[in-house]
């Protein structure tokens, strides 16, 4: 009985594995990392998720004041805050991708 459960338990994990290229476990982890880093970057900010570009930068320069050495913050809060200024950057559409496209 025992090993005949097993038996099923495996081909349900293949055919997980197979249906959707990744173990059944590995769905149980939550977000995964890079949408763990954008959503930390944003709270770092304080932005909303549909903030541009001058949002991000304006809100990086706000951070940066505080947490600037000479303002008595340290080197690893700056490095944090351009870490995630360029974590939320980067997830901005790239406005030069559809020039030169004709239609």
């Amino acid at each position: 009985m025992v090993l005949k459960f097993a038996v099923i338990l495996g081909i349900v994990c293949i055919l997980y594995r197979w249906a959707f290229r990744q173990w059944p476990w590995q769905g149980l982890g939550g977000k995964s990392t890079r949408s763990q880093a954008i959503f930390r970057a944003r709270k770092l900010l304080g932005v909303e998720q549909g903030a541009n570009r001058e949002q991000i930068i304006a809100a990086h320069k706000r951070l940066i004041s505080m947490v600037h050495p000479d303002k008595g913050g340290s080197n690893a809060a700056v490095h944090e805050a351009n870490d995630a200024r360029d974590i939320l950057l980067d997830e901005l559409p790239d406005p030069g991708a559809d020039i030169g496209h004709d239609t």
